[in-house]
């Protein structure tokens, strides 16, 4: 980042926003959430919209299984493993499946499943066991697979985590098999903030996801001895006891470390919001609480913003300083927006309050925020960061000062010919010495 991040200018030409007297933006209060985390955000713009203790590492219980269908998605579109291919169930995952105090499908050492009845029980009824196999099928063992996850959270800039199985677990379910130097006891943990990446990146990468986490119930192996309903425990969905039009997903969680926990997905015409609650209550005796909790959280997201175009493509940039040109016809060239802007913004907020910061490219823009001559329309220089007043909650990732978008150059500058060029330096020159004596 260069001393150019100063550049920033407030008020742009199109807005109607509404300020009260100390300029702070008029919106309705976020709901509160009975809950130890409550976070929630627009999923196309990473915009967060709610932010209560979203940032405290916390359990996760079964959310972890968003992770295990994320890398399920990835192998199956590398290739590694297919819907259709035929798991042999180990003992460790048969052990685990016959514990009805947990989720579970009944799994058989003498039977095989197909990857695609795993990933159901996994996604529809968060069956712990067919967890285990789906891990033990692509990456040869829990703890091998366990290093997956790791490596793509960090991959995604999360670092409060720990993870050491694939179910969300505590360790204690396990019947030892622990993922090597963790304890008895260890659970799996995250922020809000860091679940929310993962359900944005799995909602991005493999939207499909939401066929199957959308499904209120289904019969596992239907026709066989035992076979089992499934119902979703994402009550929100069609049918069941919290419905709700517009969640499609995503994933529920349950320990005595974690409490209820929820991640949640709707959509309404094109904005799709992600929501997670964790630790609503103990989730035995109020199972449905972190689902109250999402119902107000969703009702407040659709209701208190809007989206709004900050820029236009090609738009003119007046508010930003230009540029300076070395050797051209012009002293300067204009900046414009290399794309459209749309920004989620509470109810009565427009451009006018709208705050662009500008950060140059510098293979193109020198240190003094020059650039040489001549200078083509379009040509990208750097990136805007649009935000609005007032704005104190700020994007998925924390580091994002606003909505990015390429700058470009307004115009076309012609390169001076030889003796303007020539003359230019004498001056500069001249400026210089005379500046410094002076």
């Amino acid at each position: 980042m260069t001393k150019w991040k100063k550049w920033a200018a407030a008020g742009l030409a199109a807005g109607v926003l509404v300020p009260t007297t100390n300029g702070m933006v008029v919106s309705a209060a976020a709901p509160e959430v009975k809950a130890n985390a409550a976070f929630m955000m627009d999923m196309e713009s990473g915009k967060v919209l709610m932010n209560q203790n979203g940032d405290e590492q916390l359990g996760i219980a079964s959310m972890t299984k968003m992770l295990v269908e994320y890398i399920l998605f990835e192998a199956i579109e590398n290739g590694d493993v297919t819907w259709d291919q035929q798991v042999k169930i180990s003992e460790y995952a048969h052990q685990v499946s016959q514990n009805y105090i947990l989720s579970n499908v009944p799994l058989r050492v003498d039977e095989t499943y197909s990857i695609r009845e795993l990933y159901e029980a996994m996604a529809i009824y968060s069956a712990n066991g067919a967890t285990i196999a789906i891990a033990e099928a692509i990456a040869g063992s829990e703890p091998a697979f366990v290093d997956m996850m790791r490596e793509k959270v960090e991959s995604w800039g999360i670092t409060d985590y720990a993870l050491y199985n694939t179910t969300g677990l505590n360790n204690e379910y396990l019947l030892g098999n622990h993922y090597p130097g963790s304890s008895e006891t260890d659970e799996n943990s995250m922020t809000a903030r860091g679940i929310a990446t993962v359900a944005t990146r799995l909602l991005e990468d493999y939207p499909q996801v939401l066929e199957t986490s959308s499904i209120p119930e289904k019969v596992f192996r239907e026709g066989a001895e035992d076979a089992i309903l499934m119902k979703n425990w994402n009550w929100m969905l069609d049918g069941l006891l919290w419905e709700r039009d517009d969640v499609d997903g995503l994933k529920t969680g349950t320990t005595e470390y974690a409490g209820a926990a929820f991640t949640g997905t709707a959509k309404d015409g094109d904005a799709r919001l992600v929501t997670v609650v964790m630790g609503a209550g103990d989730g035995q005796t109020n199972k449905g609480q972190r689902f109250e909790e999402t119902d107000k959280m969703l009702d407040y997201g659709f209701s208190s913003f809007d989206r709004v175009t900050a820029l236009e493509e090609n738009q003119l940039i007046d508010n930003v300083e230009p540029l300076e040109v070395v050797s051209g016809k012009e002293e300067t060239v204009p900046l414009a927006a290399g794309a459209e802007v749309e920004l989620v913004v509470p109810k009565n907020v427009s451009a006018e309050d709208m705050v662009i910061t500008f950060e140059p490219n510098a293979d193109v823009v020198d240190e003094e925020g020059r650039i040489e001559a001549p200078v083509k329309q379009g040509t990208e220089v750097g990136t805007f960061y649009v935000s609005y007043e007032g704005d104190d909650l700020g994007y998925l990732q924390e580091d994002a000062e606003g909505q990015a978008v390429k700058a470009v150059a307004g115009a076309d500058v012609e390169k001076a010919n030889f003796f303007i060029v020539v003359f230019n330096s004498v001056k500069d020159f001249f400026g210089g010495l005379f500046s410094r004596f002076g």
